[in-house]
């Protein structure tokens, strides 16, 4: 690293992003859309002691230039950063993603403009495994719509109890998880706990865990093997519609499919007439192509498919340590050594 002094103070030069002045006590930090990261339940003071704030619930793509316009540090969680938008903000240093996925930065304009943007990778591995369960078991036993069906269906009961749909046991069944990191292996102890045999995919295949009966799997046998799929895995051109009509229709007709990953994993319309023909049993969804599906969705409403909003990874805790790292990566920026930078 290179230091220049100038008017009294150390300015730092970070080698791999040429021409970047890290030293900024006194930056202004636009925050674009950061009410779903803070809704107002956690506190914005680590951010202000690092700089000037400026903060925005939400921005609407006319307004990006203009609001982060003089800005050095500029946060965003979905708001997009084009080349385009990069070109209008000369004053720019440094980029903070509000999540783990970067694909709204033009990370290569960034780079070319010697920007460094930074994401935060590890903040909800143990709440999206929950949740992943969390749906996985409405599944199994339909909690929700037998707590609702009560007050009127159980009085009515000729016997002491009764059930609406079928209830499923996992014990001894196949946990097939599609992505093996730090989340889907969260996912995998889970399941492990609950008696579960777990498969995996993965192009790294490193560290296997002791489980009885773990077992690696190429992408299709493992549609075929497992009783339960949980996708985990990042969306690349690759993975984009993994699962399709023809991975689909490998699957056993009692099997259950989870995504709390990224929605174009999966095909929405093979999805919706696979249900709909009873070719697997159930999906349980956090996750979809377009949020919010305002042109709808063929899942909303699909047999036997549970669709939440997007929301596995927001719990309490889980925001915290996001803004929390947020906040520690902005200071190791300042200080001269850039951490999680993705470009």
């Amino acid at each position: 690293m290179a230091a220049l002094r100038l008017g009294g103070r150390m300015l730092c030069i970070q080698p791999r992003h040429a021409g970047i002045i890290t030293s900024m006590p006194n930056a202004r930090i636009v925050v674009l859309d950061g009410y779903t990261l803070n809704p107002g339940d956690l506190s914005w003071d680590g951010l202000r002691a690092l700089g000037e704030v400026v903060l925005y619930d939400r921005t609407p793509p006319e307004a990006i230039v203009e609001r982060a316009a003089g800005a050095a540090i500029v946060l965003t969680n979905k708001t997009p950063l084009s080349a385009e938008t990069l070109a209008q903000l000369p004053a720019l240093r440094y980029i903070g993603v509000l999540a783990t996925g970067y694909n709204i930065v033009d990370t290569a304009a960034a780079r070319a403009r010697g920007i460094p943007v930074t994401n935060v990778p590890t903040y909800g591995t143990a709440s999206v495994a929950q949740f992943a369960f969390a749906l996985l078991l409405e599944l199994c036993h339909h909690v929700g719509a037998h707590s609702a069906a009560a007050p009127q269906d159980w009085p009515r009961s000729a016997d002491w109890c009764y059930w609406r749909s079928p209830l499923v046991e996992l014990a001894g069944k196949t946990l097939g998880i599609v992505g093996f990191g730090r989340i889907g292996r969260q996912t995998a102890k889970i399941g492990d706990a609950m008696g579960m045999r777990i498969i995996a995919h993965d192009a790294v295949r490193t560290n296997p865990p002791e489980y009885e009966g773990f077992a690696w799997a190429e992408v299709d046998d493992l549609f075929r093997q497992a009783d339960v799929i949980s996708l985990h895995c990042p969306l690349t051109p690759e993975t984009k519609d993994l699962v399709n009509r023809e991975r689909l229709a490998r699957m056993k007709p009692s099997a259950f499919l989870i995504n709390t990953a990224r929605g174009p994993l999966i095909h929405e319309r093979d999805l919706a007439d696979a249900l709909e023909a009873g070719t697997i049993a159930g999906a349980a969804l956090d996750v979809l192509p377009v949020e919010p599906p305002v042109n709808g969705s063929p899942l909303l409403g699909a047999r036997n498919c549970i669709v939440t909003p997007h929301i596995a990874w927001a719990t309490g805790a889980a925001r915290a340590r996001l803004l929390d790292t947020v906040v520690d990566n902005i200071a190791a920026f300042q200080k001269g050594s850039p951490v999680n930078v993705v470009n």
